[in-house]
């Protein structure tokens, strides 16, 4: 069975996500935006093996620790999609941009497309193509456990912006609602930002979405 626990990292507040299967305590990394330090003391305090850095998609407080991460646990990275490789060649531009730490350049070991899996220990992730915040993010489901680590798609109250190159208002509308909405109104969902939240209390409530 799936188990996580969400780490904030970075002046963002980004909600970098440690999760393993309880039965092999094999885990991935979802996110690791940097403070890489606190990421693997998470690991350690549960007693887990990290296997993989798994990315929703390549923006700096997301993916800025990735490089850093791969290289000190010799893991493969996966994801995101293709769209987003711009974002990787554009790293370091985004770390000045940003103000952020420098951060490591990689190279994803695979790219990931709508309808692929993503296996951490017995538990498999559903992937789901979902651009609109950035060309190339991807979530992350399981149906199990009814919990998805949807990057910056949709927040508790909002969705992700649309103003960065490569965003576009309606391609994320028309992913939350072709791609989020089908995995069911109980889904938990674990958002980039903030606190989680259910699909069917977006729907109900969320002033971007509501009613979609």
């Amino acid at each position: 069975m799936l188990r996580y626990e969400t780490i904030p990292v970075t002046a963002f507040q980004q909600n970098c996500s440690l999760l393993w299967c309880d039965r092999t305590l094999a885990a991935a990394v979802i996110d690791p935006g940097g403070e890489i330090d606190r990421i693997t003391a998470a690991a350690a305090r549960r007693g887990v093996r990290v296997e993989q850095i798994l990315l929703t998609h390549a923006h700096i407080d997301h993916a800025g620790g990735t490089g850093a991460l791969a290289r000190a646990l010799n893991v493969p990275i996966v994801g995101p999609h293709q769209g987003d490789r711009f974002w990787i060649d554009g790293m370091p531009q985004q770390a000045r941009m940003f103000g952020m730490p420098p951060a490591e350049p990689f190279v994803p070991d695979r790219w990931l497309g709508d309808g692929d899996t993503v296996r951490v220990g017995e538990v498999t992730l559903a992937v789901r193509h979902t651009p609109g915040h950035t060309p190339g993010h991807v979530v992350f489901h399981d149906a199990e456990s009814k919990r998805a680590f949807v990057g910056d798609v949709l927040f508790a109250g909002g969705i992700g912006r649309t103003d960065f190159p490569g965003g576009d208002y309606d391609t994320l509308i028309a992913s939350i609602t072709g791609r989020l909405w089908p995995l069911g109104d109980d889904t938990v969902f674990i958002p980039g930002h903030g606190p989680e939240s259910t699909f069917g209390r977006e729907r109900r409530s969320n002033p971007f979405v509501a009613g979609t």
